[in-house]
This record gives structure tokens, C-alpha cells and sequence, in this order.
């Protein structure tokens, strides 16, 4: 059972071995080596990988989705500059085989799909994201520079959260319907901050919430710790006044995760009668919490209660409506899909809707997946979170050893990705760029990490 485990998970993979025995990486990968060794402007490439991230993760909360697209394509060309002149040690991962599975598959619904046109808009969105990911995860396996993306990250987080608290404190009038108008919490508040939409900030603000739990671990100055304390209570609040019922289920699901992590890291100095009850300790404690902050604030109780509504909620009967036609498109063509991006869904979901229930979205991750790149793309995807998740906990244990608090990156970097797909379940704000940047980097970090393990081994 173990080796067909280690076979799923490509626990043994070994990447100096295709390195060796691949035409094509010895072909592409290090071609310009003896001109970076003669520059001094590449011989500071990870530097300049960060503070190219640094930029776009830096203004992505602030600006129009064109010109971090615009971004997005100086990071796509600066990796290609950084693996023709890299060495040997490119850093391919278990993470990376997944992600370029699941590229393969996006490609061929591409190349099949029956709005190739539209197809090909969101196969060049999809291609830039997974580029991010890879120069994410090679310039993120200096400590460093993992450090500095991160606080940059966290600092404008803060930034977005305050002003998101302070449309609360004025009463920002919505920009939309966002509620339904017959519920109780209609004339309730919602933030939206700099993002334009409560949801998608509720999505912006769940790694935010993930990384600052980390930060107050990681950070070793007491001034720093007080300021990732502030982070959490400040990204905290602003995620919940978003009253995002998918962000509070992805905010849910993200503490849970972390606490179960920060349980396992110190399960071993507990007395013995206790480890035990350790994790079921844990599990009783997030639900009375959740019940008592229910309970005890009546929006709260209110916009909780409505997603147990049914189709009396109109964005409850909404969804309903919209998840219903998905599964007639993905019906329609479930091995390999319409092919991936709005702009191929906007072009067949007309054919399957119900009448007046237009959608940009199926309003779920999971089924937009299935949607754009069938079943199979759905397996790859799947795989991928598998594999990433397993290699992050190696890594987590690996670490644990040796008490390294960088540790804690991960596990925010998994909990953001638990929170993530919650809420992906109800919503697909997973796909605007401000949020899917954040997931593209959270991968990114749990496979910065394999490389660190491997180049260590190497040196033992």
C-alpha cells in the first residue's frame, strides 16, 4: 500500500534523473548559462524575481485586471530569460509534473473545444497563472526572498483591510445586489474595500488571514509579532464584515486547518494522558466558536442561517439554477470539456441555461474545472492538490525535526489552499486574477520547499 502511494505521490521521483536522460532540458534549460556568468545584472536574477512579484503582488489589489495581466507577462518572459541562463538546479518538482499534466489537458480542450477562439482567450490566462507558479517557485527557494514576497503580500493586505473597515464605520452603499432584498440583512453593510466586491475580498482576504496566523510564528522581533497580531485581527474582521457566506465557510476551514497543523507541531511536548485529545480538542473548540459568534451577533445568525434556506434565498436558487445547466454542459462533453476561460463559457452556457438565469460563472470551482477541461482535467486537478498537499506535510514534518518556524509558511500556504477550495465550492472568485495569483503562489511556496529538502540531501 505504501509504494502505490509513493508511485501516486512521486515520493521517489528523482529530477536529476530526467534531468539526465531529457533532449529537451538539456536542450532549453542553461543555454545562456556562460552569458549570465558574464552579467551582472542576471547574476542578481532572484532578487530581481522577487521584486518583479513584489510588484505585482503589491499593486494587483489596486489595479485593473489588464494591467496585472500586463505583469503577469513580464514575469512569464523573465522566467524564460531565467531558465535559459539557470544551471543545472532548475528546482522541477512532483508539483511542477502536475501542473504541467494539467496544462496538457487545458491545452487539448483547447485545441477541441467548439468556441476554439474563446478557448484559446483562457488558455493564454491559464498558461501566464502556471508560468507565475513556476517563477514563484524558483525564486521562493531562498528563505529571503520567500520572506520578503510574503511580507509584501501582508502589508498591502493590511492596507486593503483598513479601508475595508473603515467603508464599515461610513456605511459604504453597495455597488450591486449583492443580498437578497427580502432577507433580514439586506440593509447590512458590506465591505468591499479597494477589490469592488465582497466576495471577491473575502477571497482576497483568506491567505491574508493564513499567512499573518504564520508571520506571528515566524517573525522573530517582538515589534514584528505585535504587528502580525495586528494582521490577524485586522484581516480577521474585514473577512467577516464582508459577509461572504462562501468566505466565511473558506475562513472556517483555513483556521481549522492551521490549528490542526500548530497541534501536531507541539502534540510531542504535551503530557501523554493529553496528546490524545489533542485534535478532538481542537475540532469541539472551532465549533463552539463558530456557534457562539453565530449565536451571539443577529447578522451574523441571519446570513448564516440563509445558506440552510434553500431556494427561498434568491442566491441560494440562483446557484441552484446556474449548478443545473453546468451539469447539462458537462454532460454534453465530460471527458475533456468546452475548454478553459470565461470567455468559452460565456459562449456555451447560453445554449443550457434556464430562462432569465444568466451566469459569467458556474459558481463553482470544482464544476468550472469539470466544465472547461472535462473529468480528465478534474483527475489532473485533483492529483495536483493531492501530490501538493502530501509533499507539503513531508516537508512540514521534515521540518518539525529541527523546530524551523519557516515551517509555518507552510502551513498557511495549505490552509489558504483548504480555505480556497471551500469557498471555491460556492463561488468562483477563485478565477479573478487578484485571487488566483494568491493560489498560484501558495503552491508555489509548498513546492519551493521540496527543492530546499532536495538540494539539502544532496549535500548530506
Amino acid at each position: 500500500m505504501a509504494s502505490i502511494w509513493n508511485q501516486v505521490t512521486f515520493a521517489n521521483w528523482s529530477p536529476q534523473a530526467w534531468q539526465g536522460s531529457s533532449y529537451l532540458y538539456r536542450l532549453l534549460f542553461g543555454s545562456l548559462q556562460h552569458w549570465r556568468s558574464s552579467s551582472w545584472l542576471m547574476q542578481q536574477a532572484e532578487l530581481l524575481g522577487a521584486a518583479l512579484l513584489s510588484i505585482l503582488f503589491a499593486l494587483a489589489p489596486f489595479v485593473s485586471t489588464t494591467l496585472i495581466g500586463v505583469l503577469l507577462v513580464a514575469c512569464a518572459a523573465f522566467l524564460l530569460l531565467l531558465l535559459l541562463s539557470d544551471d543545472a538546479r532548475i528546482g522541477i518538482t512532483p508539483i511542477h509534473l502536475l501542473v504541467g499534466l494539467y496544462w496538457c489537458v487545458a491545452t487539448i480542450a483547447t485545441t477541441v473545444s467548439p468556441v476554439r477562439q474563446a478557448a484559446f482567450n483562457g488558455w493564454v490566462k491559464l498558461t501566464l497563472y502556471l508560468l507565475l507558479f513556476a517563477l514563484c517557485a524558483r525564486v521562493l527557494r531562498l528563505r529571503k526572498l520567500r520572506n520578503w514576497v510574503i511580507g509584501v503580500y501582508l502589508h498591502v493586505a493590511l492596507a486593503v483591510s483598513v479601508y475595508g473597515l473603515h467603508q464599515y464605520r461610513v456605511g459604504v452603499e453597495p455597488l450591486a445586489t449583492w443580498t437578497d432584498t427580502s432577507s433580514t440583512t439586506a440593509e447590512a453593510t458590506r465591505i468591499y474595500s479597494y477589490l469592488g466586491n465582497p466576495n471577491l475580498l473575502a477571497g482576497y482576504l483568506i491567505p491574508a488571514v493564513a499567512f499573518s496566523i504564520a508571520a506571528v510564528f515566524v517573525w522573530q522581533r517582538w515589534t514584528a509579532k505585535a504587528l502580525a497580531v495586528t494582521m490577524v485581527a485586522v484581516n480577521s474582521a474585514a473577512l467577516v464584515l464582508t459577509l461572504s457566506r462562501g468566505g466565511w465557510i473558506g475562513f472556517v476551514a483555513a483556521l481549522f486547518v492551521f490549528a490542526l497543523f500548530v497541534v501536531n507541531w507541539w502534540i510531542d511536548r504535551l503530557p501523554q494522558r493529553w496528546r490524545k485529545w489533542a485534535i478532538p480538542s481542537v475540532l469541539a473548540a472551532s465549533v463552539l466558536v463558530v456557534l457562539l459568534a453565530v449565536v451571539s451577533v443577529p447578522t451574523l445568525r441571519d446570513r448564516a442561517a440563509s445558506i440552510f434556506a434553500g431556494r427561498e434565498d434568491s442566491s441560494n436558487n440562483f446557484r441552484i439554477n446556474v449548478w443545473a445547466a453546468v451539469v447539462d454542459m458537462i454532460r454534453d462533453r465530460p471527458l475533456i470539456g468546452i475548454g478553459p476561460g470565461n470567455d468559452a463559457f460565456n459562449k456555451i452556457y447560453p445554449l443550457f441555461m434556464r430562462p432569465k438565469y444568466t451566469a459569467l460563472s458556474a459558481y463553482s470551482v470544482l464544476l468550472e474545472i469539470a466544465v472547461e477541461t472535462g473529468f480528465i482535467g478534474l483527475f489532473c486537478f485533483l492529483w495536483l492538490l493531492l501530490v501538493t498537499v502530501d509533499r507539503g506535510i513531508v516537508e512540514i514534518q521534515r521540518l518539525r525535526q529541527t523546530r524551523d518556524r519557516s515551517a509555518f509558511w507552510l502551513m498557511a500556504s495549505l490552509s489558504a489552499m483548504a480555505g480556497f477550495m471551500a469557498h471555491g465550492l460556492f463561488d468562483t472568485v477563485w478565477y479573478r486574477p487578484q485571487i488566483n495569483i494568491l493560489w498560484w503562489l501558495s503552491v508555489a511556496i509548498v513546492a519551493s520547499f521540496y527543492s530546499e529538502s532536495k538540494q539539502l540531501e544532496q549535500e548530506t
